[in-house]
């Protein structure tokens, strides 16, 4: 026996492989031909050599629970996902002038504030985001560039559109996962690796290690650039140490670091004090300097922002970037394009109510049970309504918290996420999926060719997060030719 692709049905979704008459789509041909060549018995022989390699490579995520925090293998599915390379090529263009349209948006609110004055987003919404740091105003980062490193989250809906479904602005995650997908993958379905036709993923160290470079606040021709990490017990800790490697960057923690009289940030090593250029940070902001903003941090350090708001040290992403990572910052980003690019928006947004709008509030309280609700800062797909897959109970518990902190949520629609198929055994069923790609900026601009796909992996689920079930699969960027 072998995959049947006839009786594969891809329901009422977009099908990211397969079309509605079940022949595959044009970047997928190659691929799903291949597919249906294999025997049960080979399909299956893949599948172990997937879960060998993410052992032997130990390729893992941290998991909190009650209980404890969990290690567990990376969740992986063999079938990747395709994206047609002229397709990406348009994809591409906009998430760059989001991410250049936002850094300006953000270097606005800590300097003159125009864009509050002349209206275009009400000021308490920016002022009152728990994500505003007044500690920030009058800072200028290198390039003018504070989120210098940003993973966009896209979803298709059922015209096979690209959509914007959030903006990662903080300590973004999961590129370290989109590489090791390719790796994975390159050992399980190696021959159709033969060609040049599947743009490749493995430069993305070299490209973040030049942008972090290109911050340096010392002109010379190795600036010391470290990555600092919360410790082993952070759930992306895997990831902190395989980009660090991968740089050739120190990985540190708080207490590897000192800042001198001098304003300047050293990394203590055998040898002495060395001078540190770059902090590539994956520490929330409230933790970074106890001097600053928490006292009782322990994985900061004290000091850190009289150093950066000196000059002496560069900080990625620069604190205070957070204020655009905002849900309801969001919703107004196509008019933030518009205002400082003078552009119309290459990426649409998904569809957005805000609850702090009496009407739009309104609107959301009466459609619970239809809507997505989403709380304004949270992140991994936790506190939040899927409204079609909710009990009358959570949509009260849900409407008790709209009306005593709207400003806090936002609802979308329930899109009709696309799909692609995903081995439950030896049979490809479909699963729904989004993709974050990364884009940086420093003196330049570069994104991704694809990112990381994450599948739900529970049948009609629509969480994706790998912390909530969720799974994963290598994305391909195809040339026609393939």
């Amino acid at each position: 026996m072998s995959i049947d692709w006839t009786e594969y049905s891809t329901g009422n979704f977009y099908d990211e492989l397969i079309a509605d008459d079940c022949s595959p789509r044009e970047p997928a041909t190659r691929l799903v031909n291949y597919l249906a060549s294999l025997s049960t018995a080979e399909i299956n022989k893949r599948k172990e050599m997937a879960e060998s390699t993410i052992q032997e490579m130990g390729v893992s995520f941290t998991v909190y629970t009650e209980e404890g925090n969990i290690d567990r293998a990376w969740p992986f599915d063999i079938i990747p996902r395709t994206i047609s390379a002229s397709h990406w090529e348009q994809t591409a263009k906009g998430l760059k002038q989001r991410l250049k349209a936002l850094n300006m948006f953000i270097n606005d609110l800590y300097h003159d504030q125009n864009i509050l004055k002349d209206g275009v987003i009400p000021a308490e919404i920016v002022l009152k985001s728990k994500n505003f740091r007044p500690e920030c105003v009058g800072v200028t980062p290198p390039h003018g560039v504070w989120a210098n490193i940003c993973g966009t989250d896209l979803v298709r809906d059922l015209d096979g559109q690209f959509y914007v479904l959030e903006d990662n602005l903080r300590v973004p995650s999961g590129v370290s996962y989109m590489i090791e997908n390719r790796e994975i993958t390159k050992r399980v379905l190696p021959e159709l690796f033969s060609k040049d036709s599947i743009l490749p993923v493995n430069n993305y160290p070299a490209h973040l290690f030049d942008m972090l470079a290109s911050l340096s606040p010392r002109d010379i021709p190795q600036p010391e650039i470290v990555v600092l990490t919360p410790g082993i017990f952070n759930s992306a800790y895997f990831e902190h140490a395989f980009l660090a490697q991968q740089m050739g960057a120190e990985l540190v923690e708080g207490s590897d670091l000192v800042v001198e009289s001098d304003d300047c940030v050293y990394m203590k090593t055998i040898s002495g004090l060395d001078r540190v250029d770059v902090i590539y940070r994956r520490i929330d902001d409230e933790f970074l300097d106890p001097e600053a903003f928490r006292e009782d941090s322990m994985l900061g350090v004290p000091g850190l922002m009289r150093a950066w708001k000196a000059g002496n040290v560069a900080l990625a992403n620069a604190p205070g970037a957070g204020v655009a990572d905002d849900k309801v910052v969001y919703a107004y980003v196509p008019d933030i394009i518009r205002y400082y690019l003078q552009e119309e928006p290459l990426l649409p947004n998904v569809e957005t109510f805000l609850c702090s709008d009496p009407e739009q509030r309104k609107y959301v309280l009466e459609n619970l049970d239809k809507l997505v609700v989403k709380p304004a800062n949270e992140s991994g797909g936790y506190g939040m309504l899927v409204g079609p897959h909710s009990t009358k109970k959570e949509q009260e518990q849900f409407a008790a918290l709209i009306t005593k902190n709207p400003r806090n949520y936002i609802a979308q629609p329930t899109l009709s996420l696309s799909t692609a198929p995903t081995l439950c055994g030896s049979t490809p069923e479909p699963r729904h999926l989004d993709l974050r790609p990364f884009i940086l900026q420093g003196k330049n601009l570069y994104v991704t060719t694809g990112g990381l796909t994450r599948v739900a992996m529970k049948k009609g689920s629509l969480v994706v997060n790998s912390s909530q079930g969720g799974g994963s699969k290598d994305t391909w960027i195809v040339e026609e030719k393939y």
